[in-house]
């Protein structure tokens, strides 16, 4: 079976979009309606714009699901997904490829996640760090321990997690899961803690959002981050979209549960391998590869 992924935010480069941009058409007149949508030129950004500027939350989350959805509407019949899911931000891509959401409403949904996570990561200072080398069991188990909000946020791979919270818990936790064995326990250059408690405003003002959208039932099933299962309800879906904010992004136990299911080939599709890496790192008996449109 076919799966396709989408990645998340930390994927963006300058130039991201521009090759689909000139050669396609359709792509053009997405991206011009994407700047309308907006309210600002997200191409001038994307396609010429430098790294300070697509590091902006706002700015990021746009851009790459724009890049990962553009992309499948101009593989036209070559796009047949049988599952898809997406990390973090890219779960809203992968709604809008297997017909949940429609572009124009996918894209303002994230444009209003992207602004929701900002305003929160504005209340209290805070920010995420990833941990190689360590079961995933040790890295939960210290997160308990530390005074503070700090928790598990992406399972990306077996010994990668990243970890969430507040600026003083995430230094001490790095500390201590260093002194516990962890290979390395880097703090990211990221504006808050995604995926933590700390999110709890944007989870509300999101909710709300979600509440006055359609949603449609999925065209093939989607893997949630929550959950790492097959959703085929919109109801179950728009509550799981919900809940992603503060609930950590189950990436390992996602792709693992689609193998299960029969996945044998998985596509990335948006800007750069993230995903392909870490799927190397979970399984190397699949296939993984990049959408290329011709």
């Amino acid at each position: 079976m076919k799966a396709y992924i989408f990645p998340g935010q930390g994927a963006q480069f300058t130039g991201m979009g521009l090759d689909l941009y000139e050669k396609h058409p359709l792509a053009q007149r997405l991206f011009e309606q994407a700047n309308n949508i907006l309210g600002f030129s997200i191409t001038d950004i994307m396609f010429e714009g430098s790294a300070e500027q697509l590091k902006e939350t706002k700015v990021t989350q746009p851009a790459i699901f724009l890049h990962s959805v553009i992309k499948t509407k101009v593989l036209g019949n070559d796009f047949k997904p049988q599952m898809v899911a997406g990390h973090s931000l890219g779960e809203f891509s992968a709604l809008v490829a297997n017909n949940v959401l429609s572009f124009e409403d996918g894209l303002k949904l994230v444009s209003q996640r992207a602004s929701a996570m900002q305003k929160a990561c504005e209340l209290q200072k805070s920010t995420m760090a990833a941990v190689l080398g360590l079961d995933d069991k040790i890295v939960e188990d210290t997160c308990k321990e530390i005074e503070g909000i700090v928790v598990a946020a992406n399972y990306n791979c077996p010994g990668q997690l990243v970890i969430s919270g507040d600026i003083e818990a995430i230094n001490k936790a790095c500390e201590v899961l260093t002194e516990k064995g962890a290979r390395r326990a880097i703090v990211l250059p990221v504006g808050g803690a995604f995926h933590s408690p700390l999110m709890e405003p944007a989870r509300e003002e999101l909710a709300a959002a979600i509440e006055n959208t359609t949603f449609n039932e999925p065209s093939c099933p989607i893997y949630q981050n929550v959950t790492a299962q097959a959703v085929n309800s919109a109801i179950e879906i728009k509550t799981n979209l919900v809940a992603q904010l503060t609930a950590p992004v189950k990436w390992t136990q996602t792709i693992k549960a689609m193998i299960k299911d029969g996945a044998t080939e998985f596509t990335e599709v948006g800007p750069g391998k993230v995903l392909q890496g870490l799927m190397r790192k979970i399984d190397r008996s699949v296939t993984a590869n990049a959408a290329n449109p011709a």
